[in-house]
């Protein structure tokens, strides 16, 4: 007669699925950690509390403190990098340039950004975690110049197009930095503007 318990239900959940779930939950607690306390601030036992699970079960996905990080930032880049793509899912016309270029520039001003920042800054001082970021960084850069490539429609193969894309990344880059101190919206409006109409120069 009585009710279905807590427990009964959470035995009909497949273990791969409530696994997936722990997981996740991991990596979008460490990058909020990473983000809001830097490395030093983020523990596995705090990370594994706002995640509430046990550091033993984050542990157990987990070894490491620097894997626990390093596949924080890969996963939620991953997620990012698919959200900017599904905003133009049938790519940017030429009127949509200036819409792309605010997408991109808003990957390096979100919390993503000032996690992968953390991370690099505590890579610079630690050797172990070192060749883990530069290779994680190279990957989700190469990443994020294709999707950029793909979505202005630029063709590499003409002279100097390729060195304009990577121009605007690296350009996201520094607003992104800019933005960690002080609220830089009206300025990078004004520099979203700007390389959108470059580009259109340069992409034709």
């Amino acid at each position: 007669m009585g009710g279905v318990s807590t427990a009964d239900r959470a035995e009909r959940v497949p273990k791969q699925d409530r696994s997936r779930a722990t997981r996740q939950r991991l990596l979008e607690a460490a990058v909020a950690c990473l983000a809001e306390h830097g490395w030093a601030g983020s523990t596995v036992s705090v990370v594994a509390e706002r995640a509430g699970v046990s550091r033993g079960a984050a542990q157990h996905h987990f070894p490491t403190r620097e894997d626990l990080f390093t596949a924080a930032v890969e996963y939620v880049a991953e997620e990012r990098s698919t959200a900017l793509r599904a905003l133009f899912p049938d790519g940017a016309g030429p009127g949509e340039r200036r819409a792309v270029v605010a997408a991109l520039v808003d990957l390096f001003t979100g919390p993503l950004f000032r996690a992968a920042l953390h991370l690099w800054v505590a890579a610079s001082n630690e050797e172990q975690l070192r060749a883990r970021v530069t290779e994680l960084e190279s990957r989700v850069g190469r990443e994020t110049h294709r999707i950029a490539v793909d979505l202005l429609g630029a063709d590499e193969s003409r002279p100097g197009v390729r060195e304009s894309v990577q121009g605007l990344l690296d350009m996201a880059r520094g607003l992104g930095l800019a933005n960690l101190l002080t609220d830089d919206t009206a300025r990078r409006e004004r520099v979203v503007a700007q390389w959108a109409a470059l580009l259109d120069g340069a992409l034709g």
